[in-house]
């Protein structure tokens, strides 16, 4: 006689199910959040694949990077794991001590202006006509403008780095079977890879013997735990300072103007009161939640959650921010959106040692984009016949975002 449970089988089924309707439902993934996290948080799909929903299992993997590993295969047209995403503890410090203070808020303050500029020269493309691509005409292009300035790059260079992101995050833009195909997929991604090492390789050579006051130079003439950075390392950096800075603040514009324009008592208060504008970029974070899930960590050993949940050794866990975000056991109220929460510990940029990079950047071009366009342009909304959104898989994005003004 079988000592198999087949209704205990059958929940477990179900809530694999559910849990991987969680991570493709991308327009409105909170009630299926919600119902995971009363079912305890976290899911098996596969044998040595997990996902964590809960926020005290998804902080304690975070957390704990001595019983979770970050070095794991990310198949983005890399053929060398990412710097510093991919490294562990102890490295993983030098290479933060040597990257942070690129963007610093003391850094960022310095690039107020600059990104100022930037928004208000999109917003001066569109303005007078009284509608706009938003997805297109302005969250693609603010933060590849951005990043350009940060590097020290020429804006006529903006297009081709466009292209470059799209090969390795939308590669479906650039070759329409990649959607459906994995092999033409990955034929883009790595086609995309490549051309992304060739051109910093061709910026690290020229600026060995024609330095400049830009990042490149400045990792040329670092040096960590008393050695110059590589030529790999740099390009490795270099790498992911591109897929990781030029779409996460895209995608979270553009899930900010979707919400904003539904939701028009929300947006009444950025524009008329804009001291509201750092709180509702927070709060916003929070419940959109434009990254759902981190990058998997790997269980060194057998570990037992906060749960009591065992994660078998070199089982990969992928942690739901959306989901953490959305716990009631950390915030009581997760379903109502309120700029005037006093408390906002949410894990929009991870937690733990590799928390994002390039959080207080991402803060400040969020800030100063709903700072600027509401000061230009306070009353919005999705221009009539565009009121479906769609969101496409990957991050939490709005493809073809309309708004319209009087």
């Amino acid at each position: 006689m079988s000592d198999t449970n087949p209704d205990a089988g059958a929940e477990a089924n179900s809530q694999s199910q559910l849990g991987m309707q969680a991570m493709l439902d991308l327009a409105a993934p909170q009630p299926n959040y919600k119902a995971l996290i009363e079912q305890g948080g976290f899911v098996q799909p596969m044998d040595h694949i997990a996902i964590s929903f809960s926020r005290a299992n998804s902080e304690f993997v975070l957390r704990h990077h001595e019983l979770f590993s970050s070095r794991v295969e990310m198949n983005l047209g890399n053929v060398r794991p990412l710097i510093p995403l991919n490294v562990d503890p102890p490295q993983h410090a030098s290479y933060r001590k040597l990257l942070d203070p690129l963007f610093s808020p003391k850094r960022m303050d310095e690039q107020e202006a600059d990104i100022t500029r930037r928004v208000n020269a999109l917003i001066d493309a569109f303005i007078d006509r009284r509608e706009c691509n938003f997805s297109e005409e302005f969250a693609d292009l603010f933060p590849t403008s951005v990043f350009l300035g940060l590097m020290g790059l020429p804006e006529d260079e903006l297009p081709m780095f466009l292209r470059l992101r799209d090969g390795i995050l939308h590669p479906e833009k650039l070759d329409p079977d990649a959607r459906l195909d994995l092999d033409k997929r990955l034929a883009v991604m790595n086609g995309t890879g490549q051309e992304i090492y060739d051109y910093f390789g061709g910026l690290i050579e020229l600026r060995q013997y024609e330095p400049a006051n830009d990042i490149i130079s400045r990792f040329l003439s670092v040096e960590m735990d008393g050695e110059k950075l590589s030529h790999e390392d740099i390009l490795d950096i270099c790498y992911l300072f591109l897929i990781a800075g030029l779409d996460t603040v895209s995608d979270s514009l553009t899930c900010f103007y979707a919400f904003l324009a539904r939701n028009p008592d929300h947006r009444r208060q950025i524009a008329d009161d804009p001291a509201v504008i750092p709180a509702a970029v927070e709060e916003l974070l929070r419940w959109e939640s434009p990254v759902p899930a981190g990058v998997p960590r790997v269980a060194r050993e057998e570990v037992e959650l906060p749960n009591g949940q065992l994660v078998r050794e070199g089982t990969a866990v992928v942690v739901s921010y959306g989901a953490a975000n959305v716990d009631p056991a950390e915030c009581p109220d997760a379903f109502d959106v309120r700029f005037d929460r006093k408390k906002n510990s949410h894990i929009a940029f991870g937690a733990g040692v590799h928390r994002c990079l390039g959080s207080h950047l991402a803060r400040r071009e969020l800030r100063v984009t709903l700072r600027e366009w509401h000061r230009r342009i306070p009353d919005y909304h999705i221009k009539p016949g565009h009121e479906q959104l769609e969101y496409p898989p990957g991050l939490r994005h709005v493809k073809d975002l309309m708004l319209a003004w009087d």
